[in-house]
């Protein structure tokens, strides 16, 4: 599963792995895909330095990359402090009352929230990457865009590629204008923020737009013959994350979360704001029916909405309350019906590849060619 840009990154296969676990992503480094650890989780420098450290211990050499959370615009001088104090208190009320009415636990007395995603705030973000400019990391991807200008020069003075995230081929042509590298088309299937068009129709879109710019497919990716059919729609790879959320070496906090996810369909994902304030895709639960409900006082704009309900999500993890246990994750859930190894995953992902291409092959008139 090679392309030009799996062979320029020194990769065997042209899969990029997001995942939050740096077990993970070495793991898919050391598969031959291209793990990229996701930085949003990490309100302090010294816990990303911590992880970057053990990733370079553990990836034997290979290649990856860092995904961050930043707006394009700079604000200055807004603090955490700043924000919290923009949250209304009928929001906070709400959270109360519905964590009441499931009966969730308080966290202990001095316990900290371990969901806080002060990550979308760009001062951390910089801070991150502070950090992550130490280490060789050859990718720097953006969930919300093309990050800011200076940002994109300081990764390019270190030979660094920049990806962003699109959801349109608007999108996607800003930030050719931006000066990327590569473009992440993500359709509509896809688990986190996601936009509204589906996979199939967005990424040929995505590639005419911005050729000759190398194109990552993500959204509804989980086997071998949708990457053979995302390379054959133009892509120069895929983008994977929910496939990696059931491997043995994730570290997903709940085995009760695990069981959900393993027992969904495609079906029981929803796009909500409920988590961070902006639409993504998750578990449908009680928890984003609540607040997708008319009932409800509606979600906040992010970063307020994230802060909002951080503790609530800490809460409802750590004490698995069921009704309200979700996850981000992607409509390809409903493939995701047992725990394996990365190794597996790339196992399936090849012999899928394999199975597609020679499929076409036969149709072409091309078998044993």
């Amino acid at each position: 599963m090679q392309t030009e840009l799996s062979k320029k990154l020194g990769v065997e296969h042209a899969v990029f792995g997001f995942t939050p676990f740096p077990a993970v992503a070495a793991a898919i480094s050391r598969a031959g895909g291209f793990g990229v650890l996701g930085a949003v989780r990490y309100t302090a420098p010294d816990e990303l330095k911590r992880d970057l450290d053990w990733i370079e211990a553990h990836v034997d050499g290979k290649p990856y990359g860092l995904d961050v959370v930043m707006p394009a615009k700079k604000v200055e001088g807004v603090t955490e402090a700043d924000v919290e104090a923009m949250i209304p208190e009928g929001h906070r009320q709400f959270v109360k009352d519905t964590l009441a009415k499931y009966g969730v636990p308080e966290l202990a007395e001095g316990e900290v929230s371990g969901w806080r995603i002060t990550g979308w705030m760009e001062q951390v973000a910089r801070n991150q990457l502070d950090v992550a400019f130490d280490y060789p990391i050859r990718l720097l991807a953006n969930a919300l865009g093309s990050p800011p200008a200076d940002v994109v020069a300081r990764a390019h003075d270190q030979d660094v590629l920049v990806a962003a995230l699109a959801g349109s081929a608007r999108h996607a042509v800003k930030h050719k204008e931006g000066g990327i590298d590569i473009v992440v088309a993500q359709g509509y299937e896809a688990g986190g923020h996601t936009g509204d068009i589906a996979s199939m129709v967005l990424t040929p879109e995505v590639v005419d737009a911005v050729d000759p710019l190398p194109v990552l497919a993500a959204g509804g990716i989980g086997s071998g013959q949708q990457v053979a059919a995302a390379l054959a729609l133009g892509a120069q790879g895929v983008w994977l994350g929910s496939i990696w959320l059931t491997t043995t070496e994730a570290e997903l906090p709940s085995p009760k979360l695990i069981e959900k996810i393993l027992a969904a369909g495609s079906g029981d994902t929803v796009r909500s704001r409920a988590l961070t304030g902006k639409p993504a895709r998750q578990l449908r639960t009680e928890w984003t029916d609540a607040w997708d409900s008319a009932d409800g006082p509606g979600t906040l704009p992010m970063p307020l909405q994230g802060l909002l309900v951080a503790d609530a999500v800490s809460r409802i993890q750590k004490y698995e309350v069921e009704p309200l246990l979700g996850t981000p994750v992607g409509q390809i859930v409903g493939r995701m019906t047992s725990e394996r190894s990365v190794q597996a995953v790339f196992d399936d992902l090849t012999r899928g590849f394999e199975k597609a291409v020679d499929r076409i092959n036969r149709i072409a008139g091309r078998s044993g060619q």
